[in-house]
């Protein structure tokens, strides 16, 4: 375990086995760390401490147990993505669940349950198909046909571990299984902090079809693309739509579009799409407002969802905070341990214990 979260941390910063030699106090060999990392040694307490401060990592990263792998890792990123931006990636997503997992801990809550096993998918008949799926679930899940508050709190209901971080800036999002003891023991959603709300719902979203369609089993069906279909199927049901925009529209107005993009916290270009999946629009008017009016939208966001209003204020991952301040309440954790936890100051820690003070 050590040695793996070695090597990542080091693929996170970027350094070679010499360079990260080189910048240790005390000094190591190259050889050393490459034993470090294959398991053959460990380090002393001394060295352990320098490497961690080498590496910008804590020593609950390098030595901690709750996390044994990530599997099934799947990037929303773009197509020239680094080795070294996903590996930071992965490293700031095991930090933020080993703290998940080790508040769980503490508050010795049972193991959640798995929402999604049984609504798996291995196949896609058609694109059509894929919003049959989207609408399974949210019949399942009892969603009605209504736009959806917040894609984090209901993720996180359905034991899904939602982590807003400041990802690399070429990685949106990405979803895995969390893997210890060789089992899978629970499933994670990752968004990044420097995106919108319109394109964090769709990211959410986006990942969710990913742990429900393992493969589409169709070569003519991109997997990317269905993941796509499937998000905006999720977030925008076909009836809903069809019923607040009508059916075999010629042209649907700039005024529409908004509307409905606020209506379901989404980005105008995502319900453009939609628009043309569902068949209010014929694909050549879609085509054909993407090549005018709406060529900027994949861009520039037009008319965003104002910050801390509506959609914004409520799409925010709130449990982990929730259990930090549950064990503090109940003497679980001190409050130095829950500032350590949520990675925030003792004295904010302690104005959520105590509230305000009073002049």
């Amino acid at each position: 375990m050590f040695g793996q979260r070695l090597r990542l941390a080091r693929k996170r910063a970027g350094l070679s086995m010499r360079s990260l030699a080189e910048q240790m106090t005390p000094k190591v060999t190259a050889q050393a760390i490459s034993k470090y990392e294959a398991g053959q040694m460990l380090p002393s307490s001394a060295v352990l401490v320098a490497l961690g401060r080498a590496l910008n990592v804590s020593l609950d990263f390098l030595m901690s147990g709750q996390v044994e792998a990530l599997d099934g890792l799947e990037f929303r990123q773009h197509s020239k993505t680094s080795a070294r931006d996903r590996a930071k990636a992965e490293a700031i997503l095991i930090d933020n669940l080993e703290r998940h997992l080790a508040i769980e801990q503490v508050l010795d809550m049972p193991a959640s349950v798995d929402w999604i096993e049984r609504r798996r998918y291995d196949s896609v008949a058609s694109e059509a198909h894929i919003d049959d799926r989207a609408d399974e679930l949210r019949n399942a899940w009892h969603l009605g046909m209504d736009p959806i508050p917040s894609l984090c709190e209901l993720l996180e209901q359905k034991g899904i571990k939602v982590v807003e971080t400041d990802l690399p800036e070429s990685i949106n999002g990405l979803a895995c299984h969390v893997l210890k003891g060789g089992e899978a023991v629970a499933e994670a959603v990752v968004v990044s902090t420097r995106i919108n709300v319109e394109r964090k719902r769709f990211t959410l979203a986006h990942e969710l079809a990913h742990r429900i369609i393992r493969s589409t089993g169709n070569p003519a069906i991109n997997l990317e693309k269905a993941m796509n279909r499937f998000a905006g199927a999720f977030l925008i049901p076909g009836q809903r739509l069809r019923e607040e925009a009508g059916t075999d529209r010629h042209r649907v107005t700039y005024y529409e579009i908004v509307r409905l993009k606020h209506t379901f916290g989404v980005s105008a270009a995502a319900m453009l799409h939609r628009l043309g999946d569902v068949g209010v629009l014929p694909s050549n008017s879609v085509q054909r407002a993407f090549a005018t009016f709406a060529r900027s939208w994949r861009k520039t966001e037009p008319e965003p969802l104002l910050p801390h209003h509506g959609f914004a204020n409520f799409e925010k991952p709130r449990r982990f905070k929730r259990l930090v301040s549950r064990a503090v309440g109940e003497g679980l954790i001190s409050p130095v341990r829950a500032a350590s936890l949520l990675d925030e100051s003792l004295d904010s820690v302690e104005r959520r214990i105590g509230g305000p003070t009073i002049q």
